[in-house]
């Protein structure tokens, strides 16, 4: 079973030199399995450099930093696949891990997540994905879906996106 992973943004700031990120520099994020979970930590390029020889990350990807935009207005209270994601990910229950795993592939086809890693460990497989926009990682454990599941599988999204009152009732 995976460790709990709390969802961490991207940092505005090297975590080697402090310094802060420029819009368009190019980051380094370094992905680090832990005992107490995952630690996540960015660093600019030229302290890529310096380290580059001296670590060993679970895993890590290069990509180009994004300055932070203004806060967006309120959204509906109707949850996204997004939203819906990342609820998931934050209550890490077990019964949802096939819900998990479809919904990052669904957000990645819509190009909102990118996968930057996979890794097998043990008789596991874990996908990483990086929010394109924000930065964040997520960490989805590869359930290893059978075509004859995967229909109970959106019919169980389907359920937890749409909310009851807004299902169509059958004609009686």
């Amino acid at each position: 079973m995976l460790p709990e992973w709390e969802i961490k943004t991207r940092s505005r700031y090297c975590g080697r030199t402090k310094e802060a990120f420029r819009d368009g520099e190019t980051i380094y994020t370094l992905l680090f399995r832990e005992k107490a979970g995952f630690r996540r930590e960015d660093i600019s390029e030229s302290a890529w450099l310096d380290v580059k020889t001296e670590v060993a990350p679970f895993s890590f990807w290069k990509s180009k930093y994004q300055a932070p935009e203004p806060p967006a207005p309120e959204k509906m209270p109707k949850e996204s696949a997004e939203e819906l994601l990342r609820k998931l990910v934050g209550e890490d229950q077990p019964e949802y891990l096939n819900v998990r795993y479809v919904l990052a592939i669904l957000l990645e086809r819509k190009r909102t997540l990118k996968q930057v890693d996979v890794r097998e460990s043990g008789d596991e497989r874990i996908l990483i994905y990086e929010h394109v926009r924000t930065g964040e990682a997520f960490i989805i454990a590869d359930p290893r879906l059978r075509l004859d599941q995967l229909d109970s599988v959106q019919q169980e999204v389907y359920k937890l996106m749409v909310p009851r009152e807004a299902e169509v009732q059958p004609e009686q």
